[in-house]
């Protein structure tokens, strides 16, 4: 668990790490250099799972042993899909990472959703339903790392 107090806002007590896998994790389906020692590193204090609709067909294969448990979604009602999800986990425990327009609803109910703008850019959408947004996965994850930076960027 990751354990975030941020002053004027909540106490974030963290237990799942929810992310998209294609534009957050991988780039034309092929996991970004370093993403698979960021999400091992993580794996010692949150369950990680990785939900995506899989458009390339190599999530599987590419989280190979990486601690991560990787959901397919559906081909229909996606958004509907991945937000369940993360109610199903408990959703006031749940940080989740995505950049897709069926990333949405995801980061809305998460108790802390950060949307990622990076070479495949980000549907408007979900970049108004997080709370935090970041232009490198790898800057995300370093934030859960790094609780003073997100006590910087969401205090009020």
């Amino acid at each position: 668990m990751i354990a975030i107090d941020i002053p004027g806002l909540r106490l974030f007590e963290l237990n799942h790490l929810v992310l998209d896998y294609n534009g957050t994790l991988a780039l034309d389906g092929v996991l970004l250099p370093g993403v698979a020692d960021a999400l091992s590193s993580l794996a010692t204090q949150l369950q990680i799972h990785v939900i995506t609709a899989d458009t390339f067909g190599h999530a599987k294969a590419q989280l190979a042993g990486v601690p991560v448990e990787l959901s397919i979604a559906p081909l229909q009602a996606q958004t509907d899909w991945k937000r369940q999800f993360v109610s199903d986990l408990g959703a006031d425990g749940v940080v989740a990472i995505g950049n897709g327009r069926n990333d949405s609803k995801m980061l809305a109910a998460a108790a802390l959703g950060i949307a990622l703008i990076q070479r495949e850019g980000a549907a408007a959408v979900t970049v108004a339903s997080a709370d935090v947004v970041c232009t490198r996965v790898f800057d995300a994850l370093a934030l859960l790392q790094n609780p003073k930076r997100l006590m910087a960027t969401l205090r009020s």
